[in-house]
This record gives C-alpha cells, structure tokens and sequence, in this order.
C-alpha cells in the first residue's frame, strides 16, 4: 500500500501550515549560488499545492517571506521579489484550473509596489474560487501580528467600542491577518530545524508539529503523505485525556 492509499479522508487536517526551510543550504551543498535553491523550491511549492488540493485539504499557508527575511543580504532580498512576481504571474493559469483561491498574510504593503500590485491582482482574480484557499505569509511576524492585534483591541476598549470583560479568543482572533482562517492542525518544517521561527504563534496552540531532515527543494508529494499519515496516527488531546476522547467518541 502506498503512503497516499494510507491517508483516511475522514481524518484529513483542515489546515496545514509550512515552514519552507532550507533553500540556500540545498544549493550551497551543490556549489550553487542561494537562489538557485529558491528556484528550485518553487518546484516543490508546485507539487505541494497540487497534492494538497487533490486530497482535499481546505487551507495550505507556506511561510514565503519572514520580517526577519529583510535583513538578509539586499541581492538576495531582491532576487525573491522577483521571482515571486513571476512565479505569481505564471500560477495564476493553475491556479484557476485547480479552483483555488490566493490569500496572503503579513505587513504586504510592506513589498516592493510592484510585487504587491502583482500579489493584489492575482488575489482579485482568485477570490471566487472555492477548492482550497493558499496562503502565502509575506513580510510576516507573528510577534507583529500579535502586537497589532493588542493595540487594535485596545484602542476599541478605550473607546468603547469593546468591553473589557468581553476580550476572549474570538475577539483576538478577529484581529489577527488570519481572522477568516481556522487554526492550524498540522505544522511541517523542513531542514531539520525544530522550531517555529516567529510564525502562526497563536494559531498552532494546537497543532501537530512534523519535522523532516531534508531542505524544501527536496521535498515531494510523498513527503507530504507521510506528514499526513504520521499525524493520523496521532491522538489530538486538546487538553482532555484519552479516556474522556473515547467516551466522547462512544456517544457519537
């Protein structure tokens, strides 16, 4: 049996987010230069958004771009830009053939204008589609977004526009850049780095977190397989014990 006949459509994850490690260290270790490796992870971003819509999955959120990422060297900074524009300006056909809709997080005005004017456009043309929502976080911190949260919050408190006493998950959620989103189930990073690097802090409270030892580049349809079918396998608590899910499961 192969890993995708493996996978249980009753127990698919509703959102998947991905932390895309490893480009320059991929082109590095083949003697080339960092954006060779960002190149050839546009291959794998490819692959990965057509094997999650084919399975199903209704939310896929890549970390394409940290607030970090702007201190890298300014040519290599450059370079992204550019590509992610044409690598915008060529999916758009695919990603209307696949009925999927692109969404984007982050500080976005923040982008060069003619990235974002690209990012907008592309946005526009998808918003009706309905298979699978893809978003990419571009200038993105979750301490940022956090912090614009709080003083959004706090300014409706002082001016009454919300209570105090009525400040829970919701509201927070409400002013977070993923407000229309449902909360991550399963987190995947690859380079074999274990940690979250400023990304989706409040969304993945619960998530599953998957590591892999090899850079993005490498990473195939199969290796998203088996990050699915790892997290199948595991038992989502949210807090309660195993006892307490299987009678809950018993009154089903």
């Amino acid at each position: 049996m192969s890993l995708k006949e493996e996978i249980i459509n009753e127990g698919l994850p509703q959102h998947i987010a991905v932390i895309m490690d490893g480009n320059g260290r991929w082109a590095k270790a083949k003697g080339k230069l960092r954006i060779f490796g960002h190149e050839n992870g546009a291959k794998a971003v490819r692959n990965t958004v057509e094997a999650t819509a084919e399975l199903g999955i209704q939310y896929l959120t890549l970390y394409a771009f940290s607030t970090e990422n702007w201190s890298r060297p300014k040519l290599e900074v450059q370079t992204l830009m550019k590509l992610l524009v044409s690598s915008l300006k060529k999916e758009i056909h695919t990603l209307h053939e696949n009925d999927i809709r692109l969404n984007a997080i982050g500080n976005i005005k923040a982008l060069p204008p003619k990235v974002y004017s690209e990012l907008v456009e592309v946005m526009e043309k998808t918003k009706n589609n309905s298979r699978m929502c893809l978003t990419l976080a571009l200038s993105y911190g979750a301490r940022e977004e956090l912090q614009n949260a709080v003083k959004e919050i706090a300014t409706k408190v002082k001016n009454n526009i919300i209570s105090i006493d009525n400040v829970d998950d919701t509201i927070i959620n409400d002013h977070l850049y993923t407000h229309d989103l449902p909360d991550v189930d399963l987190m995947i990073r690859t380079s074999g780095e274990q940690r979250i690097s400023n990304f989706l802090l409040w969304q993945i409270a619960y998530a599953e977190l998957y590591f892999l030892e090899i850079f993005w580049p490498d990473f195939s349809k199969e290796h998203l397989y088996e990050a699915i079918v790892n997290y199948q396998k595991r038992e989502r608590r949210f807090g309660k014990t195993s006892e307490q899910l299987n009678v809950n499961n018993e009154k089903k």
